[in-house]
């Protein structure tokens, strides 16, 4: 079992930035490799960022490229999204998850362990 919190979210303004974290505890020797997703009112949940354990995969979402950058620290269990040049079209509740596999990271259905989600508001 793994378990996935998230921090970091906020109101911010469009132009401004935000950093989430995701800290991971329990068995997460067995992590392949974590990523992002957020999810709008009304909408489907969006791909955002992924980054393997050692690294040697990072992947972005379409709509971030460029803005977002992801990270982790693996003595901390932690996996970073750093967002730069907010938009309001950036609001979402903001998950991140876990995969013991790797394969499609834009794919939600490949992850295995979710945490409770984290609020980014960017106001116009």
């Amino acid at each position: 079992q793994v378990r996935l919190v998230e921090s970091g979210g906020g109101l911010v303004q469009a132009g401004g930035s935000l950093r989430l974290s995701c800290a991971a505890s329990g068995r997460t020797f067995h992590s392949y490799a974590m990523g992002w997703f957020r999810q709008a009112p009304g909408k489907e949940r969006e791909f955002v960022a992924a980054i393997s354990w050692s690294e040697d995969v990072i992947d972005y979402g379409d709509s971030v490229q460029g803005r977002f950058t992801i990270s982790r620290d693996n003595t901390k269990n932690t996996v970073y999204l750093q967002m730069n040049r907010l938009k309001p079209e950036d609001t979402a509740v903001y998950y991140c998850a876990d995969t013991k596999i790797g394969g499609d990271y834009f794919d939600h259905f490949l992850y295995d362990y979710w945490g409770q989600g984290t609020q980014v508001t960017v106001s116009s």
